[in-house]
């Protein structure tokens, strides 16, 4: 009988979806420095402040430093920022982020059977082109191609997800997580994620699919690791009456570099597969702000093709963020609790 009822309930779990998530759990550390003029007196360092949602618990906050002055300030898009500025001459200035982490396996694969005719009102913004994030011209063209006959969000989604995994590769020579410039990525083809998920977003946009991009970092595998290099981008497209639903085009091609895979091997498909409507408990969310950013306070440089890494300005003038700089200095540690 007591048999029977496991059974029973083991169904129940396996009909419904109902499933344990996986998850990571440790403490992130930001170490930021700015070698500037020991006379400046305008430094200044935005830093991602990542937020708890459904799917990520950020807490146990601590801020130090040798700031002159800081704070947490609410962004455009949305997002938050710490940032801090230097308004004295001095030697050495830096700051250090500290918070624990527990993330969740994204899994949204319950879709509907049916969908929602109507894009919400707040949602619309999503489908829209800027200079950034391009819907015209070839992306209009690809994105028509790619999703003729198809009538829904989902397939529509779905379509551009395969165009980009087959039509895109993975280039380890790219800086860091990539420019994110969607023209450039469409002529080349190779690229890092921010490079990949840019694409995937431009031409879902330009098919009337909403999708943004994710900003993020890896969480480490060790039970202590340095995630310096840890940055990630993904994205995300909304599905009227379902909600926000990730896909990760970028680390199918990561893998299948890793793997030495070709499009035709079963292990690809199981990449593929898993990386349409979910992505790994290892990573956290750090911002889904749009592209061209003017951050809070405002920077005095021009705007950010993206807001993942920190960045930093001296005397008015911004220095390279993509990738550590010997200006802007960054280590990004985690340690398993």
């Amino acid at each position: 009988m007591f048999k029977r009822i496991i059974i029973a309930v083991s169904a129940i779990f396996f009909i419904f979806g109902i499933s344990h998530a996986k998850e990571r759990k440790g403490e992130v550390v930001f170490q930021v420095s700015v070698e500037a003029p020991e006379n400046s007196k305008d430094v200044r360092v935005w830093v991602p402040y990542p937020v708890t949602d459904n799917e990520q618990t950020i807490e146990d906050i601590q801020i130090d430093g040798n700031y002159t002055y800081s704070g947490i300030y609410g962004q455009k898009d949305g997002d938050l920022a710490l940032y801090a500025e230097w308004t004295k001459p001095g030697k050495e200035r830096t700051i250090t982020l500290t918070f624990k982490a527990s993330a969740m396996e994204r899994v949204k694969k319950d879709f509907p059977a049916k969908e929602d005719a109507k894009i919400p009102a707040e949602i619309q913004e999503f489908t829209k082109g800027s200079q950034y994030i391009p819907t015209g011209g070839k992306v209009k063209e690809i994105a028509l191609k790619v999703t003729k006959g198809k009538k829904t969000i989902h397939q529509k989604a779905k379509a551009v997800y395969d165009w980009v995994v087959e039509n895109t590769f993975r280039d380890p020579d790219v800086k860091g997580c990539g420019t994110g410039e969607v023209d450039r990525m469409l002529a080349v083809k190779g690229g890092k994620c921010a490079d990949i998920s840019s694409v995937y977003v431009a031409i879902a946009r330009a098919a009337g699919v909403p999708a943004r991009e994710v900003w993020g970092l890896r969480l480490g595998k060790k039970p202590e690791d340095d995630i310096t290099s840890g940055h990630h981008c993904w994205s995300e497209f909304y599905l009227p009456g379902y909600g926000w639903v990730p896909v990760d085009p970028a680390d199918v091609r990561k893998a299948m570099l890793a793997n030495k895979l070709e499009l035709k091997d079963a292990e690809t498909k199981k990449y593929r597969d898993y990386y349409f409507g979910a992505v790994d408990e290892y990573r956290i969310a750090l911002s889904r702000g749009g592209k061209g950013r003017v951050l809070s306070p405002a920077q005095k440089d021009e705007p950010l093709s993206y807001f993942m890494y920190p960045y930093a300005e001296i005397d008015g003038k911004g220095v390279e963020f993509i990738a550590a700089h010997k200006e802007l200095k960054y280590k990004i540690t985690f340690k398993e609790k």
